[in-house]
């Protein structure tokens, strides 16, 4: 007693005594495992990390498409912002990462922070448990004391009453030596040995065994180890049960080592001794000392039939193996199984009504609600499949009954039964069991129809390892890879042509230990489909690229689509093939900075012009002709392009278009022969899945259908004229310059111009004559982003150098916006702004520049022609001629308003020599003279010759009035009738001078009053009261002024008429009579 108490550990004073059964204190790390984890409002860094890193990557790869195309410095400064933009964001996430390192220590004051809530939320509940139990225990009462037993121990320090049984119970009786232990053990052993050896059948299964200590230990491989002893020596006595140990291990989950211990102990194990026992003594009587509680009354016990002989330990054998596979069973079908794994709302798992089996069927799903729409769905199964694992009897080939032995057992047990029983037959015969396991896949689950044609090893249960979830796993697995080879098989050959039937466009992959259905939709795009084990559902997502960003609502949209009907899988997959593919085009329009539109308010009808192989397209709005697109066509194999000309449908409530012109585009013929771009991959070739757009591609499209619109909007305007028109390219054959490489398209060369006929275009336009007969309109700037041009050229008959100071020295000038001018080779280019109106333009500024092209000719060749020596061209630039037709004396005419008929000429008249008195007089008969050229339409070059000579024939008329206005100092006045008419009115403003051109370069003086066409008598003073009166003894001053100038010798005898109301003479020596009948009339109205 002493040394048991002695061995009592002593507590340590220092350490305090022991709480709450803990020996010592528990780890600062074990305390913080304990702590419940908490990420509310938390996201993880490589998540950040990874979503800047695709952001700065897209946003580099749209700089690499769009930066060749611009300007040095538009490049610069895009960069620059770009970096500057970006380096706020690499700072942010440098303070975020910063800020991480003490993440660690933000979690677990979170973790503290809900521990300590959870600990004030049960202390809340403890102290409501007490207040329950408080007011519950309140009316409750014990019993009575028991007095008399009370008063018995405290007299006599005894129990007076108590049973005789206990005192039995508790004092233990003699032990035995050492010694008489071992040699009974050792005599237990004999009989054991000598039993099993000649009387016992021992079951060839649990024939390996071993005795020691006082029994016999059986084993029986991958099943348990079981001892068991005599009750005695005597024949008779039976066996009894003494412990199992089990072999079998339910692996995978952690807990179920527990539930399922090595070695059964508490209410488990004396469950298993009782029934052994039971089973050991089947046919052996009870025992002479047994006492049955009153009332009680047993059956009879079972007899042995004749020449049958009691067989225990086959019994026994039966029982454990039985018990044991029972509990097997009923371990891999514990809820809690599904729970940990995770699959609880995905698998089901059903007991048999005589526990023999269990089915787990997995891939659950909901039962499908009522279609609103009334579009029929397919009815799929409610599950994925059923796996059924059963403890089935195994027969053996050689007799009906026993298990399933080799040939060497089979013997063993044949010569061990005629050994020990002769001609008598055991009791009990083995029970052949095992575990049986049968896959059945459900029928059209997740659309496909799964055949469980499997190895025979390939559903095995080990007992060594009785794993439900490697067994389950491995069968979702099979099922998961059938799937996936059924939709790949489908998808390649399912269709009469599909899309995704090329070579390595749809495969089977293994990523991430995870097998999935990698399918190309185009180009560098793939999308990977997989199918979870676990749930039974689809899930599609892309290859984690850094350009794929924000695709994950679009792809979770789809798996929820495909999981609610899994047959939809090939039309979903084409829609998002034709949604990549869209994106894709719009991305690099986008990139080069064009307006796209994946619909427009097409009718139906007019969408069939794009072909019964049209998919989808993309439509490219051109910037300078709204009406005209740039169609992308996605058809099965590749893009088709076209370019269309839509119009609005009138009358439509919505704006409705049709096509009304459709070009198909071959970009290879379009691009020539230096063809470098892979505009249209093959779709043939391995693993490729086409529609390769290129930016340059799209670049050249784009421009060459702003080209053509240019050349639609051209045709037209010639086709409502009625103006034939053909192609012809001058530049086919020469090679591009680098210039003009930057500043043109490389399209430019390949792009024909219109080739059309002077006559015809010219028809009815004024100057037709001047030009060749061949004119060429070719559109320009259609690859740029400013607004259209055209130029249409034409090559003059006469060449005319420009002269002036607007000429320059150049050999190209050009003298307006709209005009340019070769003077090497005679070539005019007019330039239009507007593509829509340049037949118009041209022929407004055809009619001006042919005008000054024949004026300046004709001015040129008057010196030689009419030999006037003193006319001598000035100025020419296209717009304006200026030339001096007489001394210097000029004239500059340009014209205005060409398409009237005949137009507008503005004359403007000045000095060559600048002085201090530079006025032409001409300039104030300007209005009347302008009619001259303007009436000469159809006749520029005899209206011309009519002008110059109405000029210097009045020139003398004019100059000489100028000079007597200025002179007179305000007495007179002298202003232009008409283009050969001028008056001189006195101060009086009652009586005037009229000087007239008449032919054969003759002037009339005559008195103002008198009407040129009036034959009668001269009117009389009282009849002119409010207009002019008749200079008085006018005639007497125009005879003696006649006579006078005969005399002197200023005029020859017959250049000279004096009439009744005026004087005619020659224009020469206007200006001496003229000044001969001012002054006499002067003086006669003075007098």
């Amino acid at each position: 007693m002493e040394t048991a108490i002695s061995s009592v550990p002593q507590l340590n004073p220092t350490n305090g005594i022991h709480l709450n059964g803990h020996d010592d204190q528990l780890a600062l790390e074990e305390l913080e495992r304990d702590l419940p984890i908490v990420y509310d409002g938390q996201v993880p860094l490589g998540e950040v990390l990874s979503r800047v890193a695709q952001s700065i990557y897209a946003e580099l790869s749209e700089l690499a498409e769009t930066m060749p195309n611009m300007s040095d410095s538009a490049r610069k400064r895009t960069l620059a912002d770009w970096v500057v933009k970006i380096k706020k964001q690499v700072v942010k996430l440098y303070a975020v990462v910063k800020w991480s390192r003490d993440a660690a220590t933000v979690q677990k004051c979170m973790n503290i922070t809900a521990f300590l809530m959870n600990q004030n939320q049960q202390f809340e509940e403890a102290i409501r448990g007490l207040n329950y139990a408080k007011e519950s225990l309140d009316p409750a009462r014990l019993r009575n004391h028991d007095l008399l037993t009370s008063l018995d121990v405290l007299t006599t320090g005894s129990y007076h009453g108590l049973p005789t049984m206990i005192k039995k119970m508790i004092v233990p009786p003699t032990p035995l030596t050492d010694a008489e232990v071992v040699k009974t053990l050792t005599e237990m052993e004999d009989v054991i040995r000598y039993r099993l050896r000649l009387h016992e059948i021992i079951p060839v299964e649990m024939a390996q065994h071993r005795i020691a200590d006082g029994r016999v230990y059986f084993t029986v491989p991958d099943l348990f180890e079981a001892s068991m002893c005599l009750r005695g020596g005597l024949p008779e006595d039976g066996w009894f049960f003494v412990h199992v140990e089990f072999f079998i291990t339910v692996g995978g989950d952690l807990t179920g080592i527990q539930e399922f211990p090595r070695s059964p102990t508490g209410f488990m194990k004396r469950h298993i001794t009782d029934e052994a026992d039971n089973q050991l003594a089947f046919y052996l009587p009870l025992p002479p000392d047994h006492v049955l509680p009153p009332g009680v009354t047993l059956p009879p016990r079972p007899q042995l039939s004749e020449g049958v002989v009691d067989a225990p330990l086959v019994r026994v054998f039966n029982f454990l193996r039985k018990f044991i596979l029972f509990l097997a069973l009923h371990k891999l079908d514990s809820p809690s199984a599904c729970d940990h794994l995770g699959w609880a709302d995905y698998l089901s798992v059903t007991m048999s009504d005589n526990r023999k089996s269990f089915s787990a069927s997995y891939w659950l799903r909901p039962a499908v609600t009522a279609n609103t729409f009334g579009r029929p769905r397919s009815k799929l199964p409610l599950l994925g499949g059923t796996l059924t694992i059963s403890i089935i009897e195994a027969k053996g080939k050689h007799n009906a009954r026993g298990p399933a032995r080799s040939p060497k057992a089979h013997v063993l047990a044949e010569l061990q039964q005629r050994a020990k029983l002769g001609a008598s037959r055991p009791s009990d015969e083995v029970e052949g069991l095992k575990f049986e396991v049968v896959w059945e896949p459900a029928k059209g689950a997740l659309g496909a129809v799964v055949t469980a044609e499997i190895p025979k090893d390939f559903l095995v249960i080990n007992a060594g390892d009785l794993n439900f979830e490697s067994l389950l796993d491995k069968v979702l697995k099979r099922h998961t890879h059938e799937i996936l080879a059924i939709f790949q098989y489908q998808l390649q050959r399912n269709q009469p042509r599909s899309v995704f039937s090329g070579p390595g466009i749809v495969s089977l992959a293994v990523e991430e230990q995870v097998e999935v259905l990698r399918v190309k939709l185009c180009a560098d795009e793939v999308v990977l489909i997989t199918l979870d084990s676990r749930t039974g559902r689809f899930n599609l997502r892309d290859t984690g690229d850094l350009t794929a960003v924000e695709k994950g609502p679009r792809f979770k949209t789809l798996s929820d689509k495909i999981n609610e009907d899994p047959t939809v899988l090939f039309s979903l997959l084409i829609r998002l093939r034709l949604i990549t593919i869209t994106d894709l085009a719009d991305k690099k329009a986008t990139y080069l900075g064009l307006q796209s539109f994946r619909r427009r308010n097409f009718l139906p009808d007019e969408l069939t012009k794009l072909g019964p192989s049209a998919r989808g397209a993309l439509y490219i709005q051109l910037s300078n002709f709204p009406a005209h697109y740039l169609v992308l066509v996605i058809s099965d194999d590749n893009f088709r392009y076209a370019f269309i000309e839509t119009r609005v449908l009138p009358g439509t409530m919505y704006g409705n278009l049709v096509m009304d012109n459709l070009k198909w585009l071959d970009f290879k013929r379009i691009h020539g022969g230096d063809l470098t771009i892979t505009a249209h991959s093959d779709p043939t070739s391995e693993g490729q899945a086409g529609f390769h757009l290129e930016t340059q591609v799209l670049r050249e499209l784009y421009s060459y259908s702003c080209a053509l619109a240019s050349y639609i909007n051209v045709e037209r305007q010639f086709k409502l004229r009625g103006i034939k028109f053909t192609y012809f390219n001058p530049t086919l054959d020469e090679a591009a310059t680098p210039e003009l490489a930057h500043i043109q398209s490389s399209l430019a060369r390949s792009v024909p111009a219109l080739c059309v006929e002077a006559k015809h275009i010219l028809s009815g336009a004024p100057a037709a004559e001047a030009a060749m007969p061949n004119i060429r309109v070719i559109p320009l700037n259609w690859w740029s982003d400013k607004s259209a041009q055209v130029v249409t050229c034409v090559k003059l008959k006469y060449v005319q150098q420009p002269m002036g100071r607007t000429a320059g020295t150049s050999s190209v000038i050009r003298p307006s916006k709209r005009i340019i001018y070769d003077t090497t080779e005679a070539v005019v280019s007019f330039v239009s702004e507007n593509v829509n109106t340049c037949v118009d333009e041209f022929l407004e500024e055809w009619a001006r520049v042919s005008k000054m092209v024949v004026i300046a000719r004709e001015v040129g060749q008057m010196s030689k022609e009419k030999k006037w020596p003193d006319i001598r061209l000035l100025s020419f630039d296209l717009q304006t001629v200026s030339f001096a037709y007489a001394s210097d004396y000029t004239v500059s005419i340009s014209c205005e308003d060409q398409l009237s008929t005949g137009g507008n000429f503005d004359l403007r008249f000045s000095r060559c020599e600048p002085s201090a008195d530079s006025f032409n007089p001409h300039d104030d008969a300007e209005p009347f003279l302008r009619n001259i050229l303007r009436h000469g339409q159809g006749r520029l070059a005899p209206s011309l010759h009519r002008l110059v000579t109405f000029l210097r024939e009045t020139l003398p008329i004019a100059v000489e009035l100028e000079e007597i206005r200025q002179e007179s100092q305000g007495t007179v006045d002298t202003f232009a009738k008409a283009a050969g008419w001028y008056r001189l009115l006195f101060g009086d403003s009652r009586h005037a001078l009229d000087f007239r051109l008449m032919t054969k370069q003759r002037v009339l003086i005559l008195d103002g009053s008198h009407s040129l066409f009036n034959t009668g008598s001269v009117q009389q003073p009282e009849d002119h009261q409010f207009g002019l009166r008749p200079i008085p003894r006018f005639s007497e001053i125009v005879l003696d002024v006649a006579k006078k100038s005969i005399a002197s010798g200023v005029a020859a005898p017959g250049k000279i008429a004096p009439i009744q109301t005026g004087l005619l003479c020659q224009t020469e020596i206007v200006r001496t009579l003229g000044r001969a009948v001012y002054t006499a009339v002067a003086s006669a109205l003075k007098s």
